[in-house]
């Protein structure tokens, strides 16, 4: 069996053409740099940033932050080559087949489908929890029994995070531009609020809270069993409280509020000129969201002590302390509106790493059709939905977050390996956009990748395992033996003679 045959780059730029499976064109660059802030500012601004700094780095969560920004950055850089050089729809999966394999771009695209779609469940459940909470802001109430429970158990219905998944398929089905119009007025508005938060924020800091702005090393956070990291089990390194280790402990709690730039690396094949305007989307929208969230953390830090910041709601919960309800209740409205965005472009990444694993034929072939006058897959965007609603609405996800960051350091560490390997085995593509100092940097963002994965949870590597040995078990009894490339179609000649390459 070889589970390691590649997918070239010219036959995968060839199926973007085939006109049962195109994808049509009509993303900007602004499209893109929209797509992405809309992804990665969401629950971490409103959630993340107070965790941070009232448990590990105080108000030198600002450092925590900057060191994140870092590390996804290197990521980021490899994802805007990669993106530049095969501008076709499945991010992390296609680049991977393309280098490191069938079998590799299999488990790729099988973490990116896990990270999407529970992703987006996860958030559409906090959607849900700001949404009620708006509405009694406001005056208006939501049924208890239809609506999030922090004690709920299987099958309580949550008919808010039910409702708001259907809207979202709907939207994303009748196309990409129309879902990037809602998009992008619903990012104007969560901008709009988070400028709010600085600026208005600005007025209430009061200096005495940023002493001491590294407070003193306050000794390792507990953890046991099997909720302990990895790390901890493995070498006995425990998260810090506090002082310089702390500010890294909280670098890896906020790197995960930056994730989500991988997202705009799905939509490649529909970028109007993907070879510039990824490059610039991808990385715009990280820089973007960097200076915002260094910016929130330092008012937050300043208008509230970093050790009495409430964990759960900071932004609301810093004006309500300042006697400023109403400001409390625009920041409700900012994060329903700023969290409806994310859970649609995480809809929008796990329909189109679906579509190109089915086009690929490593799953259902005839399910990757897309519709000739809305130029999506409207089978799998129902499906994708029907699943992201199912999992939303009846099921306490809990713990079950951390699935989404293992997924991503996954994807994230092998496209960054497989940088270097694309670099030698084809030197002759065209690369608009190069990761400067390669292999160093690539290497780099691999190994932090692998160290932050190492931070998560025995439990949640468990239940990893138990993912991918689902997703080797299709594999191997569907995938490799329908796979398009197995079966030696639409493969094109290639010259190999000239570096004594072999075919794989």
């Amino acid at each position: 069996m070889n589970v390691l045959r590649t997918k070239s780059v010219e036959q995968s730029m060839n199926d973007t053409e085939d006109e049962d499976y195109k994808l049509k064109k009509n993303l900007t660059a602004l499209d893109l740099m929209v797509f992405g802030i809309g992804v990665i500012i969401g629950a971490g601004i409103f959630t993340l940033t107070g965790k941070a700094a009232a448990q590990f780095a105080g108000p030198a969560v600002v450092f925590s932050f900057a060191i994140a920004a870092i590390c996804c950055g290197l990521a980021a850089l490899c994802y805007a080559e990669f993106a530049s050089t095969v501008p076709v729809s499945g991010s992390a999966y296609t680049f991977s087949y393309a280098t490191l394999g069938e079998l590799v771009a299999w488990i790729i695209g099988w973490d990116l489908i896990l990270e999407l779609m529970l992703g987006a469940s996860v958030v559409a459940q906090g959607w849900s929890t700001y949404f009620v909470t708006f509405l009694d802001e406001i005056g208006l109430g939501w049924p208890d029994t239809l609506g999030p429970s922090a004690s709920a158990s299987f099958g309580h219905f949550n008919l808010a995070a039910f409702l708001l998944v259907v809207i979202l398929t709907a939207l994303v089905a009748v196309g990409i531009k129309e879902s990037l119009r809602v998009n992008l007025v619903l990012v104007g508005i969560k901008l709009f609020i988070v400028l709010f938060v600085i600026v208005a924020g600005l007025f209430y800091i009061k200096g005495a809270n940023y002493h001491p702005f590294v407070p003193p090393n306050a000794g390792p956070q507990d953890a046991s069993g099997l909720t302990q990291p990895l790390l901890q089990w493995i070498f006995g390194i425990k998260s810090q409280t506090y002082g310089v280790l702390g500010i890294v402990s909280g670098a890896s709690i906020v790197f995960f509020a930056y994730i989500g730039f991988d997202v705009v690396a799905t939509t490649a094949e529909e970028a109007r000129n993907p070879q510039k305007d990824l490059p610039r989307g991808i990385i715009g929208s990280l820089v973007i969201c960097t200076f915002l969230y260094i910016a929130v953390a330092l008012v937050i830090t300043g208008m509230i002590k970093y050790n009495k910041i409430d964990t759960e709601a900071a932004l609301a919960s810093a004006f309500r302390d300042q006697g400023k309800d109403g400001f409390a209740t625009l920041i409700a409205a900012g994060a329903v509106a700023g969290l409806t965005t994310v859970v649609m472009t995480l809809m929008i990444g796990a329909v189109r790493v679906l579509f190109s694993m089915s086009r690929d034929g490593l799953l259902p072939r005839q399910f990757a059709h897309t519709s000739k006058r809305t130029g999506t897959p409207i089978n799998i965007t129902l499906t994708i939905g029907a699943l992201v609603a199912i999992v939303a609405s009846l099921t306490p996800i809990g713990k079950l977050e951390e699935m989404v960051n293992i997924g991503t350091l996954t994807a994230f560490a092998l496209v960054s390996i497989a940088v270097p390997i694309l670099r030698k085995s084809r030197p002759d593509l065209e690369r608009s956009f190069k990761v400067p100092w390669s292999p160093f940097l690539p290497i780099l963002a691999a190994v932090v990748c692998a160290y932050l994965a190492l931070n998560l949870s025995i439990e949640t590597w468990l239940r990893f395992l138990v993912w991918m040995a689902l997703g080797f078990l299709i594999y191997f009894t569907y995938g490799y033996r329908h796979s398009m490339v197995g079966k030696g179609e639409g493969e094109p000649a290639r010259d190999y003679s000239a570096r004594g390459d072999t075919p794989s």
